[in-house]
């Protein structure tokens, strides 16, 4: 049998990617469980400051295992504004974590790329094409079809993930600009650095002494947030965003799996319509951006 001269390497970027996005999407959920765990007992404000204690360490390690490579930068107020912005949503997130179904959460999540379009159109000055505009109205209808407003009372928990989406949105459009001058782990390190200072600082304040079963799960939630953003890198590595983005869906399935056997959540098929609206907008999206590359 002859063999054949055709190139093979990208298949087998695809399965790479595929399990480095299933190695995202179970590091995103220990990370939602972990926040719902912590908090029964404790405030948003130490779960931030686990989480942050926790991956301000790993981004240490790996810091001295890299060599201590240089970690100047010339835009350290854009930093500092971005990471705040980072930890003001990621806030919000983990306190909605505690208080709506974790599906509901995931669900409007998804809506980020549709607030960085905007935020890139705002202050990069990138052109909102017709591809954009379709992927924007089809994300704002998914939230409709999440939220129900008018139907079933919105509570501030469910704007408070709103805002948190508009907040990661933010921070994607700034480190699209910091990208271009400063190394990934620049922005990485910073960035926990930034928000274990801030994290840091209310802690005298709100401190509630928790219960040592809660130990595994403080360092789950730090592990698993510093995992998550290696394992998403790696996944972009070696594959299209094409390939990549349709797999972050899986995460709504596992999440509504998550809520209802270990939460009792009811698994609402409105929320599943709404997020396949987000996903088919952000996909859309994506496709038209590879074919102008």
């Amino acid at each position: 049998m002859a063999v054949s001269d055709a190139p093979l390497p990208r298949t087998q970027d695809i399965y790479k990617a595929a399990l480095w996005m299933l190695a995202w999407v179970a590091a995103l959920s220990i990370m939602a469980i972990s926040g719902r765990e912590l908090s029964a007992e404790i405030t948003t404000f130490q779960i931030m400051f686990f989480r942050s204690l926790i991956s301000v360490v790993l981004v240490l390690v790996v810091w001295f295992a890299l060599g201590r490579p240089s970690l100047a930068t010339q835009r350290l107020p854009l930093h500092t504004a971005r990471n705040v912005i980072h930890y003001a949503a990621q806030f919000l997130w983990f306190l909605a974590i505690g208080l709506i179904p974790l599906a509901q959460v995931i669900s409007i999540e998804f809506t980020v790329p549709v607030w960085t379009a905007l935020m890139a159109a705002m202050f990069l000055g990138e052109k909102l094409t017709g591809i954009r505009i379709v992927a924007v109205v089809l994300g704002f209808l998914g939230v409709l079809v999440i939220v129900r407003p008018g139907i079933e009372t919105v509570n501030l928990a469910t704007l408070g993930v709103v805002a948190a989406a508009i907040g990661f949105g933010i921070v994607l459009t700034m480190t699209k600009t910091l990208s271009g001058t400063d190394s990934a782990f620049t922005l990485i390190f910073y960035m926990h650095l930034t928000q274990f200072v801030i994290g840091a600082s209310p802690i005298p304040f709100v401190w509630v002494t928790p219960s040592w079963e809660l130990a595994p799960w403080a360092v789950a939630v730090g592990v698993a947030g510093f995992a998550s953003h290696y394992c998403l890198t790696r996944a972009m590595a070696e594959a299209d965003a094409t390939v990549v983005v349709p797999l972050d869906f899986l995460r709504l399935p596992v999440m509504m799996l998550v809520g209802y056997l270990l939460y009792q959540e009811s698994i609402d098929l409105l929320v599943f319509v709404g997020a396949s609206m987000i996903l088919a907008g952000n996909l859309t999206n994506v496709r038209a951006e590879r074919r102008k590359g």
